[in-house]
This record gives C-alpha cells, structure tokens and sequence, in this order.
C-alpha cells in the first residue's frame, strides 16, 4: 500500500469515537492472533538475522530472537487489556502507590502488579514525575494520525499500541527494511485494527513520503541519531525518537567484600547484557564505572571476562555496519583485549578496553556492538564518595541520556540509603536499573523509556514510549530489584535459554496461571543447572585469545 493510500485509510474522528468495550474486543483478538502467529513471527525474525531455528548451535540465537519480536508487542497488548477492562468496568487502573521523592518530585510506583509480583517479588517499578502527579484519560487526548517507523534491530513496534490505546491515535506503520517479513505478519496479527480503519502498514521505501505527509500529528521513531535529526530537518511534524547512547553500569564498591557468588552473578548479568542480540540493541551496557581503590575491581573485571568467555553462549554480531564500528574501537584501543566464547560462534567477539580513561573515543561514541569499556575513576572505594563522583561522570562525560544501571550490594545500600536515592535523582537519564539492566524498563509499557535531554544536545531523542496510565510530566523510570535477584536474566545454557524465553513469550501474551507455572518451572530449572555447574574460572583456561 503506497502512503497516501496508507494514510487515507486510517480514520482518527472513529477510532475516537469507539468505545472502551469495542476496544478492548479489538485488543483480545490481537492477542489471540499473537497467539496464533507466535511461530511465524520467530521463523520470520530468525531469517532477518540469520539465525536458523534447526541448529542446535543457534538455540540461544532463537530464544533471544523470540523475546525481541514477540516480548515487547506482547507485553503491551496484555497491559492494554487490564487498562481497558478497568475503563469498561469504570474502575480505572490505579498506581500500586504514590510517594514524594523530594524536589517537587514523587515516585508513583505502577508495577509489578496481579501475577506479576510472584514472578518480581523483589522488584519495585517506578515512574518518576516532576510535580504533583496526573494522569490524562486516554479519551481526554485530541487523538490524530502517528507514523509509526520501526527500528532494524527489532521485528515489533509496541509503540503502536502507545498510539493506538495510550494516545488514542490511528498509526501508519512503516518497518525497518530489514524487517519487512516480519511486518507482513504484523499486518495479519493486527488484522483487527486494520479493518476498523484504526492501523494501516506501507512499505519500508516510503518512510520520506511518510514522514512529509502533512496529516500527521506525530511521528515515533526508533534508530540512529542522524536519522533523526535528518526527519526533523524534512518535517515540521512533532517526532517522539529513541536514539541510544553510550549507558554506564555504575560499579559501586561495597561496605563489605562482595562473596564470588556475588561476582559471578553481576559478572553474567554484564555478559548478558553485553552480548545479547549481539551487542545490537539500544538498552545495553557500554561502560562500566569503578573505582580505581576498590581492592576486589581485579577479581571483578577478571570474573567478567571468565563469563564471557567461558559462561555465556557466544551470539553473533549481525547488524549492519557494527563490523566497521567494531575495527573503529580496535584503532582507537590496539591494545583492548578481543574475548572469544568457548563455543566459537561466528562473529561473536568481545572486544573489552580496561581503563580508558575520563575522555576520549569509548565514551564518545555508541558502540552498538559487542564492545565493553571501563573508566576507573581515581575516588576513594567507598559508596558515600565514589556514588555521587560516579554519577557526575556518567552525566558529563558520556554520550547519551537512554539508560544507566548502578549495583550495589544490599548491605551497602541500606547504609547509603540517601546516596543512593540522590544519585538516582541526579543521573540524567531516562532509565534507571539499580541492580538490574534496563532493558527491563524497554518491554515493561507502565514506565517510559526515552533519552532525559531536556535543555541538553539531542542525542538519545526526544520524548519517550510507554506510560500505560498516561501520567503528565513523566521524567524518568526506576526499576529497582534484589542484588542477586532470580528474576535477572542471565544466559549460561543454549537450552535453557530458549526454553525460557519461549515461555516468558507465552506468559506475556497470554498471563493465565498455567503458563505462569511453566514458567516458573522454566526459570527454576534454569537456576539450579547453574547452581551445580563448576566456575569455569577454576580450569585453568587462558584469559583472551
């Protein structure tokens, strides 16, 4: 369907004018069709990044593939579900609480919330709020027409059910070029809203016919920073973007010894992060920030590169142009060491630059790739210091607003209560994990996830995604869980993997008690393999290659 015809189909005055009850009967045939297309969805996003389902190989390839094209759709669709099942009842959903964070400032805590929370028992979601909190009915909004342009690196866009649902918006959806096989499923998933006139697809050449159409009220886009400013530059048409950055894991040394069950943990949650999807997605950790005096920073940097190396299954680099910015980070660090995975999966390196130093290439530039530094700060080992330097780093001299995650032990964050809070308060960043990634924050649709760059160079984009409850004058999420929490994703076992990402899929799609139980099932399986399994750092293998 070429653009005009795309935006001549969608109808904004009906898709206001339908009611909450014909809306939610929309939202659940949606979800049935998920349901129904789960198989092809993965099939179709598989072929886009050459990963190949049949390959035992390739397994964790296809469990991080199921979570990136059907998690975050799912996710949202789900949430809408509970939103508008509140509307037709006339019992809106309520935030869990609501509490001041000082500054004008309150933390309206909107999640984990029904099943959930046996899931994230230690887990509290936050959406920070910059005055007195309110919220706007998604009916009280004026509505319109959002072009939705979809990312490369994900075969979903969850930002048309923001729209559609959260914005009361008709959409116009364009994919990725690399994700159009993908997108012709999406087009029958959302068969339902296509046939009420309320969403209409066009192909992935007219994204600059799009974006000038002059019926549009906004445009969300999800990619590079260029091709964003490139958009703002051809349009005066408002666009919501998400660019990426360079996001920091703040290191925070403990009161205490961290025990090596501790280090091995926080070790695989970095090697998660570092090389799923093969470094291709925005949410990622980039640079770690230490303390040059913490007496365990060699123990830790060195439990690191044992699980990439040795723990984490290795996952390709595919994404185009990251092999050109890979060899740019070699020219700049020659003497960064390149990691190869046991298993030798085809360009599944990491390259990790220790001590970079406060300035230079790593921090000015987004990697996108399986690319890791560390910056060790000269400041004392202590959290009451090096918390609140830390964060003034990360806010000064790194690219970008996306993201920032910082661990700390239990113990120590109890002392530092105050310092903790502070420093959350003072990175300038749109998401914030203590002791876990944010990515979480990216496929949970209560929170918001965008740049924080108000008044500041546009880098990470402008405005953000999410917000289920529809809150004004959204700042920030915080998502804030245990130090060594079950529930953080860490990859160790191929099988394992998959099995718990095909049923993490199924649970967001359809959260019923059995698929809750399977996944219980699933992520306990997986704990207690990891459990039993010897440190690899006690085989005596070489370090790099």
């Amino acid at each position: 369907m070429e653009v005009t015809e795309a935006v001549d189909r969608v109808d904004p005055e009906r898709w206001r004018a339908t009611p909450p009850a014909e809306r939610l009967r929309l939202l659940r045939l949606v979800r049935a069709n998920i349901d129904r297309h789960f198989d092809e969805l993965t099939s179709a996003d598989c072929r886009a990044k050459g990963i190949d389902p049949a390959d035992p190989a390739d397994a964790h390839q296809v469990g991080t593939s199921i979570q990136r094209v059907l998690v975050p759709m799912a996710a949202n669709v789900s949430a809408a579900i509970d939103l508008y099942e509140g509307l037709v009842r006339d019992r809106p959903l309520q935030p869990l609480a609501v509490t001041p964070a000082g500054d004008g400032r309150f933390d309206v805590r909107v999640s984990p919330r029904g099943k959930d929370r046996l899931l994230n028992s230690d887990r509290t979601d936050l959406l920070r709020v910059v005055g007195e909190p309110r919220r706007v009915d998604p009916y009280a909004k004026p509505g319109g027409i959002v072009a939705v342009l979809g990312a490369g690196n994900v075969a979903s866009s969850f930002e048309m059910i923001r729209a559609l649902f959260v914005d009361s918006c008709v959409v116009v959806h364009k994919p990725h070029h690399l994700n159009e096989d993908a997108d012709r499923v999406w087009e029958k998933v959302l068969q339902p809203l296509v046939d009420v006139h309320a969403a209409s697809f066009c192909p992935a050449a007219e994204g600059p016919a799009l974006t000038r159409d002059p019926r549009l009220s906004k445009i969300y886009f999800t990619g590079g920073t260029a091709s964003a400013k490139a958009i703002m530059e051809a349009t005066d048409t408002e666009l919501v973007s998400e660019c990426g950055g360079n996001n920091p894991c703040v290191v925070v040394p403990g009161d205490r010894p961290w025990t090596e069950r501790e280090i091995r943990h926080q070790a695989l949650q970095i090697a998660t992060i570092v090389t799923i999807s093969g470094g291709s997605i925005c949410g990622r950790t980039q640079t770690l920030v230490t303390s040059r005096h913490w007496p365990q920073r060699r123990q830790f940097l060195d439990a690191i590169t044992v699980a990439l190396r040795d723990l984490t299954p290795g996952s390709s680099t595919g994404y185009p142009g990251v092999d050109k910015t890979f060899e740019a980070f070699r020219d700049a660090y020659p003497g960064g060491r390149l990691i190869q995975p046991v298993d030798d999966r085809p360009a599944s390196k990491v390259m990790v630059i220790e001590d970079v130093g406060t300035q230079g290439f790593a921090l000015d530039h987004e990697a996108f790739c399986q690319v890791m530094s560390e910056v060790a700060l000269d400041v004392a080992p202590d959290a009451g210091t090096f918390l609140p330097a830390a964060a003034e780093f990360a806010n000064e001299n790194l690219l970008g607003t996306l993201a920032a995650t910082i661990l700390i032990d239990e113990d120590t964050k109890k002392a530092h209560t105050a310092t903790v809070d502070r420093a959350v308060t003072d990175l300038r960043y749109g998401a914030i994990g203590v002791n876990t990634m944010p990515p979480v924050i990216w496929t949970n649709p209560y929170l918001i996830w965008g740049g924080n760059e108000e008044g500041r160079e546009f880098v990470s984009g402008r405005g953000n995604f999410g917000n289920l409850l529809g809150y004004e004058n959204a700042e920030k999420s915080i998502v804030v869980s245990g130090f060594t929490s079950p529930g953080h994703l860490l990859m160790t076992d191929k099988r394992d993997w998959l099995d718990l990402s095909t049923r993490f899929a199924r649970y967001a799609v359809r959260p019923t008690w059995p698929r809750l139980s399977a996944l219980a099932l699933a992520a306990t399986r997986g704990l207690f393999r990891r459990a039993g399994r010897p440190d690899a750092s006690r085989r005596g293998r070489r370090a790099t290659t």
